[in-house]
């Protein structure tokens, strides 16, 4: 076991919090923010809509399980997070598919883990006061340069982050099937892998192209459907993608979004995005489906929403609203009133759970092939 350091976490209103390290670190700076997955650790820091925060765990104890190869959200099997707080990490792993500890690999990437903190407090207080950037370092107590540090870090609100996200070039899974049930274009703005694996379980050939692809690319990849990823920052920020999509999705192409994807659909038909206080992130966020007064546990990861009215969705009278979260009453599902497009802020895929909401991904594979 390595001795332990001290170092604390700064946040931009002024609060900071102690902890201890086992590894010397880098000075690292991001967007503060909590989730309450109690499992699914590595799935987490592997999520790409992760990129740039210093994530906060609740459950008290993270790592006892390890890290091993087939969880792992990003194309590139490295964590997107900034940095990691938690109550106690676990010196020892204690699975049958564990190939090596969550603190060698943290490590291993350069990514910053501070143990120690009372992370009940820590959350309570970003409930309270917002999401809002922050700086972990080595040391005792905060100084001049650690809160100039802080100060000249960028804000969540205007940052693209898609662009660094996404894939450097398109790629296919499925194609092995002689028979695959469609083709779907994925946009990816921060694309997980377990998307694409689900997709092509249910028999689908998947092209993955990034963020900034044009229309004209996809019309000759011909495909059946659409579908616009999860990712990071705000969607506002990601303009390229909004008249793109469109141009695609208004066309009548069969388009369904999921988070960043959700959110961009709704730009591009006209709606709005506002960020939230501090987001929804976790796998126990329950969801009204309208149509049916079905309520989904679901797995969510974001900060911003789409801004609705008493009436629907703000400032466009071609969506509509068919999910609610019923913690806080914002949106979680559009669909468009004629077009088959569709889009939900929770995560359908779920890694690793749970999978009340999987069924989407199921349906609108199977809308592609009636419409074939």
């Amino acid at each position: 076991m390595r001795p332990l350091q001290q170092a604390y976490i700064l946040l931009e209103d002024g609060a900071w919090f102690p902890g201890t390290t086992r590894h010397p670190f880098a000075v690292q700076t991001g967007e503060v923010v909590f989730t309450t997955n109690l499992t699914g650790y590595q799935e987490v820091f592997t999520d790409p809509s992760y990129l740039g925060q210093l994530v906060v765990m609740t459950a008290p104890m993270i790592g006892n399980y390890g890290i091993n190869a087939e969880d792992l959200e990003a194309k590139s099997g490295k964590p997107q997070i900034s940095g990691v707080i938690v109550r106690e990490l676990s010196g020892s792993e204690a699975n049958w598919r564990a190939s090596g500890s969550l603190d060698e690999w943290l490590a291993r990437h350069g990514i910053p883990v501070l143990e120690g903190v009372d992370t009940r407090q820590l959350a309570r207080h970003i409930r309270s006061q917002g999401a809002m950037r922050a700086i972990m370092v080595t040391g005792a107590e905060p100084d001049e340069e650690a809160r100039q540090a802080l100060e000249s870090s960028p804000h969540m609100e205007g940052l693209d982050l898609a662009t660094r996200a996404t894939t450097s070039a398109e790629y296919s899974a499925g194609a092995g099937d002689p028979s695959p049930a469609a083709h779907i274009v994925a946009y990816d703005f921060g694309l997980k892998q377990s998307i694409v694996r689900l997709f092509t379980s249910a028999g689908c050939r998947v092209t993955v192209v990034p963020a900034k692809t044009p229309a004209a690319r996809v019309r000759e990849l011909a495909p059946d459907g659409l579908f616009l990823s999860n990712g990071p920052g705000d969607p506002a920020a990601v303009k390229y993608a909004i008249p793109v999509i469109r141009e695609l999705a208004g066309s009548g192409l069969p388009t369904f979004g999921i988070c960043l994807g959700h959110q961009l659909l709704a730009l591009a038909f006209g709606a709005s995005t506002t960020k939230l206080p501090y987001g929804h992130r976790g796998g126990n966020h329950p969801v009204k489906e309208l149509p049916t007064g079905r309520v989904l546990i679901t797995s969510q990861n974001h900060g911003f929403a789409v801004t609705a009215t008493s009436k629907g969705v703000s400032g466009t009278k071609e969506l509509e609203v068919t999910h609610l979260n019923l913690n806080d009453h914002t949106v979680e599902g559009i669909r468009h009133r004629e077009l088959p497009v569709s889009g939900v802020q929770y995560h359908p895929e779920a890694s690793p759970g749970p999978h009340d909401a999987r069924h989407h991904l199921w349906e609108f594979s199977k809308l592609l092939t009636v419409n074939r």
